[in-house]
């Protein structure tokens, strides 16, 4: 009897790598400021080790549930419904500027992290249906990118500039990839450039972001402080890096070493081999997810595993870029290794889900990988 899973194997083993990976760096990086805000070194890492085993819990469920009745119409609408109200009570919770979290004692939620599942859910369910014609912009691309635009607006209302982008970055990819004719390209990506010079101009710290990533000198503590730090610990890991927990610039040097910049902290300790061993497993994750996605056997299976692997590699892509100074400084945790409990629960669901797509691919348990 064949006591193989039926499941994608290489993706579940680059998945726990990516997590264990990221448990071991948060809790180097978090120490010294869980110890200052909680009074104990551990208190940043335990919170993450709870997200990671409600988001494993999250992962097994989705690996069981047919993958197929997420497309069910009227499934697909009660999410929507529900990623809108989620969206939208921080701002009935809130009385500051910032509105992004639920809070219910001790524990938080970012709405926008779910909705980042549900924009991809709904765009597959869109995208896969026999009556839609992406040949028409007003019949065809407009609806679903009405439904896009609703759920990034809201997010924007939080003020989250990255998570708003990154929905919009995987929702261009899949309307490309779902055969979106070159004559629709222009206008959305011009729309698309419009929106976001808004956005900044809207905000006079991110303009402040976009200038001092242009001219890295002309506020070196201010605006230029975090990525000078950055920068400055990736230098001192050189090759193999100082030493698993022995990084300096986590020491009050570099703002937020756990979360948007733990990938600075990678650098120092474990050196370019770190680096590039983390980087190797988000190409694994590619590799293995963008596999999937074309085997599905359906189309809707195709185009949420092709959402799913964008929402994480293109996520990666981005925090990397930032931390390298490649592209201006904005707060987007690095999927997997971060602090951000919303964040390694959606990831890992959503995980779930892209594995339960590789338990019907066409090929069965003869792909390659199972």
């Amino acid at each position: 009897m064949n006591r193989k899973l039926p499941y994608d194997q290489t993706l579940i083993l680059v998945v726990l790598s990516l997590v264990g990976f990221g448990l071991v760096m948060v809790f180097s990086a978090s120490a010294a400021v869980s110890q200052d805000l909680y009074g104990s070194p551990s208190s940043i890492f335990f919170r993450q080790m709870i997200a990671t085993l409600a988001g494993l819990l999250g992962l097994l469920a989705a690996m069981k549930i047919d993958y197929q009745l997420l497309g069910n119409r009227y499934v697909i609408y009660s999410l929507l419904a529900l990623a809108v109200g989620l969206l939208v009570v921080p701002h009935l919770m809130s009385s500051g500027d910032v509105a992004r979290w639920i809070r219910i004692g001790p524990a938080q939620f970012q709405p926008s992290e779910f909705a980042k599942l549900v924009a991809i859910l709904f765009s597959a369910y869109y995208l896969s249906r026999p009556e839609t014609d992406l040949g028409s912009f007003s019949r065809g691309v407009l609806p679903c990118l009405g439904v896009t635009v609703l759920l990034i607006a809201l997010v924007l209302a939080g003020r989250d500039l990255g998570t708003a982008g990154c929905i919009a970055l995987v929702f261009g990819l899949m309307l490309f990839l779902a055969g979106l004719p070159y004559r629709h390209v222009p206008v959305l990506v011009l729309g698309g450039a419009a929106a976001f010079g808004v956005m900044v101009l809207a905000e006079p710290y991110r303009m402040q972001r976009i200038m001092s990533f242009l001219n890295p000198g002309s506020d070196p503590n201010g605006a230029g402080y975090q990525i000078r730090q950055s920068l400055i610990a990736l230098g001192s890991g050189g090759v193999a890096g100082t030493g698993l927990a022995d990084s300096k610039q986590k020491l009050y040097f570099l703002p937020e070493p756990h979360t948007d910049f733990i990938f600075a902290v990678i650098g120092e300790e474990l050196g370019l081999i770190g680096c590039l061993f983390l980087i190797g497993l988000f190409l694994l994750f590619l590799w293995r997810g963008s596999s999937i996605a074309l085997k599905a056997d359906s189309r809707f299976g195709t185009y949420l595993g092709i959402g799913i692997v964008a929402m994480v590699v293109l996520q990666a892509l981005i925090n990397m870029s930032v931390v390298v100074q490649l592209l201006p400084t904005k707060g987007i945790p690095l999927p997997f290794i971060s602090v951000g409990g919303s964040s390694m629960m959606v990831m890992l669901t959503a995980c779930g889900i892209l594995l339960n797509i590789s338990k019907h691919t066409r090929m069965g348990e003869a792909e390659e990988g199972n």
